[in-house]
């Protein structure tokens, strides 16, 4: 019979990926960009080890929220002050902070702890075209 593969943290191969979040839906590039971050896009997945790959994603502030949601859908922030409580709608959110917007859905996807601390921080999010990470030859990835 034959074990189960575990990878261990030294085998990690890691790739970089692009994706673009023009007219995607927020939802779907958190989904997509927390897979491969995760790992789970790999035969050798491995839960308790950081397998994944470092994330890009570009053109923030143009990903699409659906329905009334840029009106209706709240971020909160607490200063931990007494009174310290900020409140944002989405629209207010993609027109000021479209990295934080897109960060936040994707860090919700990850495990807390320590492991998915670990993960989080192989994404890298730019609110325009560029980014400097040309060097490590990024694989483009399409959203569907």
């Amino acid at each position: 019979m034959k074990n189960t593969y575990m990878q261990k943290k030294e085998e990690v191969v890691r790739d970089f990926y692009v994706l673009d979040a023009t007219d995607v839906n927020l939802g779907r590039l958190a989904t997509k960009a927390a897979h491969i971050l995760r790992g789970k896009n790999k035969t050798t997945f491995t839960p308790h080890i950081d397998c994944g790959d470092n994330v890009i994603i570009v053109n923030a502030e143009k990903v699409n929220l659906t329905g009334n949601k840029l009106n209706d859908k709240i971020y909160y922030n607490h200063s931990g002050y007494t009174g310290g409580l900020r409140e944002r709608t989405a629209k207010e959110m993609k027109e000021k902070y479209p990295v934080e917007m897109v960060e936040r859905a994707i860090k919700g996807m990850l495990p807390k702890g320590r492991l998915g601390r670990q993960m989080y921080r192989k994404l890298f999010v730019y609110a325009g075209e560029s980014h400097p990470h040309a060097a490590q030859k990024p694989i483009k990835l399409e959203i569907k």
